[in-house]
């Protein structure tokens, strides 16, 4: 529960822009990852402000949410500069209300409004881009193309054996690296303040900071290229040795080696499903598998890559029937009747 003192002649002139100021420096900085923050700040700047952040807070109503809603879906931002003015998708609307709803549920257990207004207000729901991976010929195709590209090739043969998360690759350093043992210790992230200054935070889940084994291929890669390393990070900027891979030039590089080599144009994260669904396709069980991803739980991975889990499930049935057929023989059924081959009463 959230408790803030306003002087109490100037809490019912509170405006919504005061208030989601003061809601993001005072009581969400600090809690929530930076890169979340920075994301929370630009909600409230770019969409909530210029629609509501005049009003008095105590008098914004549902009625008010939901015009707001429908006009961030039609057009998108208030129409300043060219780029605004843009339809937003159901995702980034839902995103917007779920930040939205924190800072006024904040401010409804802090006395400051009677009623959060947010509740009840009818949103489009989530629809989060479906993974894409890429199969076993566009892989090779994709390991064909980072040969080509000395600079990069580590970074890029280190994720599809790994599946670490774009800004964990980049905040590798090679203190975390165990060349005796093979392994890589998760540590950090990454990520882009605003203003552009890169800072290393912490990973994005208390389960993220870990330990993985490194495939045999991947130890040595690293083996090998600490030889010749000057840089603490295993994977520095190329022109800044000093200083983490910024996680934007990744993502721009990505773009270009897909492109160069006529693969479908996936994001950064999908390099992540396709380690995770080779490496289930391939017999990695799930617990495992969640470990090495730093997922919270196994049933996050399972529900994420259930269009690889349904194709293991079908192939273990085949297995079990293949080897109950081995042991009892064709000529034996034993869930019918021997007798006239109806089936059983089941017990």
């Amino acid at each position: 529960m959230y408790w803030v003192v306003f002087p109490l002649a100037s809490v019912e002139l509170v405006t919504l822009s005061e208030w989601l100021d003061y809601w993001l420096d005072t009581i969400m900085a600090g809690t929530i990852r930076p890169s979340t923050l920075n994301g929370y700040r630009r909600y409230a700047d770019l969409y909530i402000k210029p629609y509501l952040g005049d009003k008095q807070i105590s008098k914004v109503t549902p009625a008010d949410v939901q015009k707001m809603y429908e006009v961030l879906k039609a057009r998108g931002r208030v129409n300043e500069h060219p780029q605004y003015g843009h339809q937003l998708s159901d995702s980034m609307v839902h995103s917007i209300h779920t930040m939205f709803h924190g800072a006024m549920k904040a401010a409804e257990e802090s006395h400051i409004i009677a009623k959060n207004p947010t509740e009840n207000v009818p949103v489009p729901k989530a629809n989060p881009k479906s993974m894409q991976i890429l199969n076993d010929d566009q892989l090779e195709r994709f390991m064909e193309e980072i040969k080509k590209d000395a600079v990069w090739h580590d970074f890029f043969y280190t994720e599809l054996t790994t599946g670490l998360r774009r800004g964990e690759l980049c905040g590798l350093m090679w203190a975390d690296f165990d060349e005796a043992a093979g392994t890589l210790a998760v540590k950090r992230t990454i990520h882009m303040e605003k203003g552009g200054r890169l800072v290393a935070g912490a990973t994005k889940t208390g389960r993220g900071t870990r330990n993985i084994l490194l495939p045999a291929s991947t130890a040595q890669l690293l083996s090998e290229r600490k030889k010749h390393s000057y840089s603490e990070w295993i994977f520095p900027n190329p022109l800044k040795p000093e200083s983490p891979t910024n996680p934007r030039s990744a993502y721009g590089h990505l773009k270009a080696l897909l492109d160069s080599a006529g693969l479908p144009n996936i994001r950064f994260h999908d390099l992540r499903h396709t380690f995770a669904t080779h490496a289930l396709s391939s017999g990695v069980d799930a617990k495992t598998l969640s470990g090495i991803l730093g997922h919270a739980k196994a049933s996050f991975t399972l529900d994420t890559y259930t269009h690889v889990t349904g194709d293991m499930q079908q192939r273990a049935a085949d297995i079990v029937g293949g080897f109950m057929t081995d042991f009892f023989g064709e000529e034996l059924k034993p869930w019918q009747n021997a007798e006239n081959g109806a089936p059983e009463a089941s017990t």
